[in-house]
Parts: structure tokens; C-alpha cells; sequence
């Protein structure tokens, strides 16, 4: 009965994760209204793209507040209050009428997004399983690609027969209404002080695998790791990844249709790329149990250098499809593997709060990512330039992993 109980009860937890998960696909809702939103307001796409500064200062600073607050309060209020605020925040957009309201409400959509996002989800998931850790990741974080995948196209089809403001008012109710449930009733916190043994995915109790020398000392705490190579390698990493993919989100729609693709198609080919990764993440997180978690994580980042290599050449339909294709795999793959190397360079115990503390990255890198990319279209009428800062600067991320070490177990 016991095994029939943890097997229950870890099945709800992660689709628990995974339905809290699906909420961040909503982060790609402005992508797609770009224009419908600049059009109305007769914003340049520098102005509209400023809103990435509020976003990303509440996520890059929620971040590190849910890392704590998960701790202290337990991921199930988190992730509850912040389904609510993701709703609550979409159907105030639709009220929308100057720029500062759209920049206020864009920072308590970030807010929703942090609370929502990698770290409340990936510490809660990393309690409950050890063995097969990267494949029970890999599910909930797929969650972000099934939502991401379709909130394009819908937010696309709904503002072509309504409104943009109709689009993100119905998005906002549908989003509320489904996930809220599964945040309250399906996640639990696993206290962190039980037994030892492991619920595998299989079901039942399970050994505790192959923990690394710092899981099995207790990890290191965040003041440790902000004194560690490792942690500022991480730090350069996730700023040259948030610098390029945050960009590309909030401008491919656009740049599809300036070089000629409709509205309908340019989506879909956002939502194609968000798709591909479900796949990619279930694929790495296999690799991940089985594979050194750097080797992986190297692995990855090479594939996001060349996706940002083709992104230069996709204006020719073929280099388009390689690019949709190893964009859309590699990036969602990276949410996987960043937390389970994480894991192997600092361990388990307190993945949240050095996570969380590295997630304000996303501040400056995507503030000056999506801002560089508008900016320098409103300038030249071309997105050449940005595209080739993108590559560069994931050519520098792959070097400097290649420097990554485990932090020293003090």
C-alpha cells in the first residue's frame, strides 16, 4: 500500500510541476501581439521592446525571492499565488492604454512569471526524485513547451478575430482557471528532513542512485557558491543564453513578417520551435541520468551557438527550418541541464537559492538583448547586426564552459 501511496502521490506532484510549468508558455504572448500592439499605439519597436526592463527586473528579482521563499513558505504557496497573479496580470493588459501602464502591468506579469518558473518547480521536483532526476525535470519542464507552443497561436488567431486585447483578457481567464487547481491540490512539498530513500518514477521506494561527493555533504550553501569559479561561469552563461533567447522571442514573429511571412505562419513557426522542445527535453534528461551533467550542458550550448549561427542566414526557407529545428530543441533542453549541473557542482540541499540568485540574469541580459535587437531595426531596417552580437556571445558561453568546474566541498 505504501508503494501504491508514493507512486499516487508523486504522479500528482509532477503534474502538479508540469500544469504550473505550462504558465511560463503565456511569457510568449507579446511576441506574437507585437505588432497588433505597436500598430494601435504607434510605438517604435525599441519602445515596445523596453517592456523586457520592468519584465525582467521582477523576474531576474523575483527569482531570487522565490529561491527563498520556497524554502520558507514551501513551492505550493508559491506557485499557487503566482498562477493567480499571472491571470490577474494578463486581464489588466487588456486595459491597457499608454506605454507606463503597459510597462507597469508587464512587471507584475514577470513577477507571475518567476513565481511560476525553473526555480520554485525545479526544487520541488529535485526533492521528490533522485533516481532518474533529469528524466522527472524534463516532464515538468516541458510544461512551458506545451503552454508555449500554443499561446501563439492562439493569441494570433483570437486578436485576428477579436481583439490583441480580447486575445490576452480570454488567455488570462483560461490560464487561472485550469492551472490553479493543480498548484493547490496536486503539489506537495517534501520536507527535506525525510527518510532517505527515494520514490522512483517507476513507483515505490528506489535507492538513491549516483549522488555526487556535494550531495552526498549536505551542498553548498549560496554564500559558498558566490565565491566559486563555477558559480560566475554559470552567471556569464545564462546572461549570453538570456541575451540571445529572450531577443529572439519577443522579435522572430516580427522579423518573419518582414521578410515575408503572414501573421498566421510567422507563429506557427514560433510555436513550431516551442513544440520541438518537448521532445529535446525528455531526450536530455534521459542523457543527463546517464551522461556527466557538464558533458551535457556543453553539449547543449554548442547546439545554441550554431542555432545562433543559422539565425544569420535565416532569411532562405532552408536555413529557416535548421534554425526553428536546433533553436527549438537546444533551448528547451537548457532548462534541463542547467539545473541538474547545478546539482553536480553545488548539489541538491540548496539548488533553489543559488538557482534563484543566478536567475537575475535575466534582468540585464534580456533588458539589453530584446532592447539592442529593436533598437537597431528602428535604426537600419534590419535585425543582421543583433543577430551576429547573438552568435558571438554564445560562442563566448561555450568557451567559458569549458572551464567548469565542480565547486570544492568546504
Amino acid at each position: 500500500m505504501n508503494r501504491i501511496n508514493n507512486r499516487a502521490t508523486l504522479a500528482a506532484v509532477l503534474l502538479g510541476c508540469f500544469m504550473c510549468q505550462a504558465g511560463l508558455g503565456c511569457g510568449y504572448i507579446f511576441g506574437a501581439l507585437l505588432k497588433h500592439i505597436v500598430a494601435e499605439f504607434e510605438w517604435s519597436r525599441a519602445a515596445f521592446s523596453l517592456s523586457a526592463a520592468p519584465l525582467l527586473l521582477a523576474m531576474g528579482g523575483g527569482q531570487v525571492l522565490v529561491g527563498q521563499m520556497v524554502e520558507r513558505a514551501g513551492a505550493r504557496a508559491v506557485l499557487s499565488s503566482a498562477v493567480l497573479l499571472l491571470g490577474g496580470s494578463l486581464m489588466l493588459f487588456s486595459t491597457v492604454q499608454n506605454l507606463w501602464q503597459f510597462y507597469l502591468y508587464t512587471a507584475m506579469f514577470g513577477l507571475a512569471l518567476a513565481g511560476c518558473g525553473d526555480v520554485a518547480v525545479g526544487a520541488v521536483t529535485s526533492r521528490w526524485v533522485s533516481s532518474n532526476r533529469g528524466l522527472a525535470l524534463a516532464f515538468v519542464y516541458v510544461g512551458s513547451n506545451a503552454g508555449g507552443a500554443l499561446v501563439p497561436i492562439l493569441a494570433d488567431q483570437l486578436a485576428a478575430a477579436y481583439s490583441w486585447r480580447e486575445a490576452v483578457w480570454w488567455i488570462g481567464i483560461g490560464a487561472t482557471a485550469i492551472i490553479l487547481p493543480f498548484a493547490l491540490f496536486a503539489v506537495r512539498d517534501r520536507p527535506l528532513d525525510s527518510p532517505d530513500t527515494d520514490i522512483d518514477l517507476a513507483g515505490g521506494e528506489a535507492t538513491a542512485g549516483n549522488p555526487t561527493s556535494v550531495d552526498a555533504t549536505g551542498g553548498v550553501d549560496l554564500p559558498e557558491a558566490l565565491r566559486t569559479p563555477a558559480f560566475w561561469i554559470f552567471a556569464w552563461v545564462l546572461f549570453s543564453f538570456y541575451f540571445y533567447y529572450l531577443a529572439v522571442n519577443q522579435h522572430l514573429v516580427a522579423y518573419l513578417g518582414d521578410i515575408g511571412y503572414d501573421d498566421a505562419r510567422a507563429a506557427a513557426g514560433l510555436g513550431l520551435a516551442v513544440a520541438l522542445g518537448v521532445g529535446s527535453k525528455l531526450a536530455v534528461g534521459l542523457l543527463a541520468d546517464r551522461l556527466p551533467a557538464r558533458s551535457v550542458l556543453l553539449a547543449n550550448f554548442a547546439l545554441i551557438t550554431l542555432a545562433s549561427l543559422l539565425l544569420l542566414g535565416a532569411a532562405h526557407p532552408a536555413m529557416l527550418l535548421a534554425f526553428l529545428l536546433t533553436h527549438g530543441v537546444a533551448t528547451a533542453a537548457e532548462n534541463v541541464v542547467v539545473p541538474m549541473a547545478l546539482i553536480d557542482c553545488f548539489g541538491q540541499q540548496h539548488l533553489a537559492r543559488i538557482y534563484g540568485a543566478l536567475m537575475f540574469t535575466l534582468f540585464p541580459a534580456g533588458v539589453l538583448g530584446s532592447w539592442l535587437a529593436g533598437s537597431i531595426f528602428d535604426l537600419s531596417g534590419s535585425y543582421t547586426l543583433a543577430f551576429a552580437l547573438f552568435a558571438t556571445l554564445n560562442g563566448f558561453a561555450l568557451a567559458a564552459l569549458t572551464r567548469l568546474r565542480p565547486a570544492p566541498v568546504l
